[in-house]
C-alpha cells in the first residue's frame, strides 16, 4: 500500500517535526547544528521558503515553515537527504538517519501561529535542558529576544511580531513576555 499524498497549501504555515531514527541523536555537537542551519540556508537560496520559528533539539527538530511555490514535501525531502548524507559521512554509518517521513500540521490562524511558536521556543525548557528559552542556542528565540541579532535570510521574525501592537521593541517584549507567562 502506498503512502497518502500530502496536501500542500501554498503560502500557508505548517508545524513540521522530524525525529532521529530510533530517537537517536540527530545532532551530536555544535558542528552538526551548524551544518543543519547551513543546509537550511543553502536550500532557501534555491527554493525560497519562510520560517517563523525553529528549534533544533538533540534528537528532533521543529520548524514553523511555509513556501509559496515549492511543496513542503520537496523542501523537506532535500533538507533531510542532505543532512542524512552529511551525518552518515561524518559518523561513518549507513542507513536511516530519520525515523520516518516528517510530521506536519497546517496552522490556519493567528492563535495557531503564536501557539506553535511558543511551543517550539519552549521545547528546550519543557525538556529541562535550560531554565529559560534564551539560554538555548539552537532555537530562533534569541532572534526575537535580542534585537541586535541578525536573523538568517530564511527566518522572518516580523511574521510573529506583527501580531502585536506598538514599536518593534514593544512587539518583541510582548512576544517574549507571552512565553514567560506560559
Amino acid at each position: 500500500m502506498g503512502r497518502v499524498k500530502r496536501t500542500f497549501i501554498p503560502n500557508q504555515f505548517y508545524h513540521v517535526v522530524c525525529r532521529g531514527n530510533r530517537r537517536d541523536p540527530l545532532f551530536r555537537n555544535t558542528t552538526d547544528f551548524q551544518a543543519f542551519l547551513h543546509i537550511l540556508q543553502q536550500l532557501h537560496e534555491k527554493y525560497p521558503f519562510e520560517i517563523a520559528s525553529y528549534c533544533l533539539m538533540t534528537n528532533h527538530f521543529h520548524l514553523q515553515i511555509r513556501s509559496e511555490e515549492v511543496p513542503l514535501s520537496k523542501i523537506m525531502s532535500l533538507m533531510n537527504k542532505r543532512y542524512a548524507n552529511y551525518y552518515n559521512t561524518k559518523y561513518r554509518i549507513t542507513g536511516h538517519v530519520f525515523e520516518k517521513r516528517f510530521y506536519d500540521k497546517l496552522i490556519d490562524d493567528k492563535e495557531g501561529m503564536l501557539e506553535v511558536s511558543r511551543y517550539i521556543h519552549l521545547n528546550p525548557v519543557a525538556a529541562r535542558m535550560v531554565k529559560q528559552p534564551e539560554y538555548y542556542p539552537w532555537s530562533s528565540y534569541y532572534l526575537y529576544r535580542y534585537p541586535q541579532s541578525i536573523p538568517p535570510s530564511f527566518l522572518n521574525v516580523n511574521r510573529l511580531l506583527d501580531y502585536y501592537e506598538g514599536s518593534m521593541g514593544e512587539k518583541r517584549e510582548k512576544y517574549c513576555g507571552s512565553l514567560s507567562s506560559q
